[in-house]
């Protein structure tokens, strides 16, 4: 099976400065190739639905815009082929000197590595895509794909592609939804649109709070890494 990954990241800055946000969050957006289209399809028509203009973005959500992020959810919760996986990060504990050559943007990627290596699977084909970002060093896409393409011997990942998150309806719902765990874990939103949608999935979707699942956990899936070691 060919599958699609779409990514991106929040509080971001914290891996240089951790006093910036108690947690970093990296997630993806995962779905057969096939179903791009209907993705592309769908959340356009969400959007003209709402007379919303511009791309999805977890800092967007207002008040006026509260009923189309909770729409933009609900597909996303009620779409079999859709699932998420959102690797967090207790900023405090990443230390960039021991582990990372000094260099914040090569723990950025290796953290990106932990989000996506446990969901490549046998005998598969992955297409994974990042928001566009500029890095210092050039080769750190070419060195991602590398890495993964070793982490699973069966499967093939045929590009690590960077994409400007407008172009992309999958960046940006990935971008929603990494933003609304990020900040749960974070706990220091004052926004009460985006304390609603929060509350909105863990009492109709969850039945608990936003929290670490299980390895296991297909839809919603939650690592939040322990730098020493295990899940």
């Amino acid at each position: 099976m060919k599958y699609e990954v779409y990514s991106d990241e929040s509080c971001i800055e914290a891996l240089s400065d951790s006093s910036a946000h108690k947690y970093i969050g990296i997630g993806s957006i995962w779905l057969q190739a096939s179903e791009r289209a209907v993705l592309k399809r769908d959340i356009a028509k969400i959007k003209r639905d709402y007379s919303f203009n511009g791309e999805l973005k977890w800092k967007k959500v207002s008040p006026s815009s509260y009923n189309f992020y909770k729409r933009i959810l609900d597909y996303f919760f009620n779409a079999d082929y859709l699932r998420a996986r959102v690797i967090v990060i207790e900023s405090s504990k990443v230390n960039n000197y021991k582990f990372h050559e000094s260099d914040a943007e090569l723990s950025f990627y290796k953290f990106y590595y932990q989000l996506i290596k446990h969901w490549i699977f046998d005998f598969n084909e992955y297409s994974i895509f990042l928001d566009y970002k500029v890095n210092r060093d050039k080769s750190r896409l070419k060195t991602l794909k590398r890495v993964l393409n070793y982490s699973n011997l069966t499967s093939v990942i045929n590009n690590v592609q960077a994409l400007p998150s407008e172009q992309s309806a999958g960046i940006q719902l990935a971008d929603v939804v990494t933003g609304l765990v990020t900040a749960k874990f974070n706990s220091k939103n004052t926004s009460k649109a985006k304390l609603g949608l929060i509350e909105h999935i863990e009492t109709n979707y969850l039945s608990k709070n936003i929290s670490q699942t299980s390895k296991a956990e297909e839809k919603f899936n939650i690592f939040k890494i322990n730098l020493n070691g295990g899940w």
